[in-house]
């Protein structure tokens, strides 16, 4: 593996804001946003296209992919839930699409009230109005397999439904596949061994993000079974804000700056500065005073004698 692949894609910004009560204002968003990329993040998605009244704290995600793109060499991602979502988004320039296709049908009717081949139905529409893009504005589009490693309703999620689900969306048109740990049931055994056979089912290159959750414990210890897979893009989630609203007791994202700690101090690029990062959590303080903030190493602090990946 090559240590400047690693790229940390910071969710905070959609995932974390939609699981809590308190709305972050516009101002504050661009701020936390404007930092993040001030310390080296490269990716945010930086909120969702649905309807503001089921997810009022994301309704100026136009306004902030607007102000995202003014930094260049950022990719501005957003999460879409049908094509409806993703024709905003198109216009409001997001340079990622990524729709959500959960593997448990019972979640994915909860989440997006579409079955699974109203879901894929979506995805041959999306893809086919990014493809009416000009080239050059293209964005790209990811369908992202939900619940993969399990789901809070229905229980046991199988290696071959997420297979077949990863080949779908492949042939529906999306330019690859991302697995998250929706409720945070992963173990890293469970990781490699789906990552290896949703990559041998679609192309490596198809494969090549997860997102997890660390609601067990397990986020980093399923972060190492990632790489040792050849997973090079994780989410995460500044100070672990969120988790999913429709699936009970799936709180827990990963911690970026916990992260970005163990990746830089395996000897790997992210190409993201500590010290700028741990800052950004004051953003967040401010903004959201009610919402606590998890992350061993803003706690504990840089280990004497730390250095970053060159």
């Amino acid at each position: 593996m090559s240590a400047i692949d690693i790229l940390i894609s910071e969710v905070g910004p959609r995932d974390g804001l939609q699981s809590i009560d308190p709305i972050m204002p516009l101002a504050a968003k661009c701020a936390w946003i404007d930092a993040e990329v001030a310390a080296g993040v490269r990716e945010i998605e930086v909120g969702s296209f649905v309807p503001a009244t089921l997810l009022p704290q994301l309704a100026d995600t136009a306004a902030v992919v607007a102000h995202a793109r003014r930094h260049p060499g950022l990719t501005v991602a957003v999460l879409v839930p049908n094509a409806r979502g993703a024709k905003a988004a198109i216009a409001a320039g997001a340079h990622k699409l990524t729709l959500p296709l959960s593997a448990s049908e019972t979640h994915s009717l909860k989440n997006l009230r579409r079955t699974h081949a109203q879901v894929l139905e979506e995805a041959r529409a999306i893809a086919a109005m990014v493809e009416a893009c000009p080239p050059a504005s293209r964005p790209h589009f990811e369908g992202s397999v939900s619940t993969a490693f399990g789901c809070t309703i229905e229980g046991i999620v199988t290696q071959a439904k997420v297979v077949e689900l990863a080949e779908a969306l492949m042939a529906a048109g999306c330019d690859e596949v991302g697995l998250s740990d929706t409720t945070g049931y992963a173990n890293p055994a469970q990781v490699r061994q789906l990552v290896t056979a949703v990559r041998g089912a679609i192309g490596n290159d198809k494969l090549t993000g997860l997102h997890l959750h660390n609601t067990r414990g397990l986020g980093l210890a399923n972060v190492i079974a990632g790489l040792e897979a050849g997973i090079t893009t994780f989410d995460s989630s500044l100070g672990g804000l969120g988790g999913c609203p429709f699936a009970p007791g799936a709180s827990g994202n990963i911690v970026t700056e916990d992260l970005v700690f163990m990746l830089e101090a395996m000897g790997l690029d992210t190409g993201i500065d500590l010290e700028k990062l741990l800052p950004v959590r004051d953003i967040l303080r401010a903004a959201l005073p009610s919402e606590p903030l998890y992350g061993f190493t803003p706690d504990a602090g840089l280990p004497l004698g730390f250095r970053a990946a060159a």
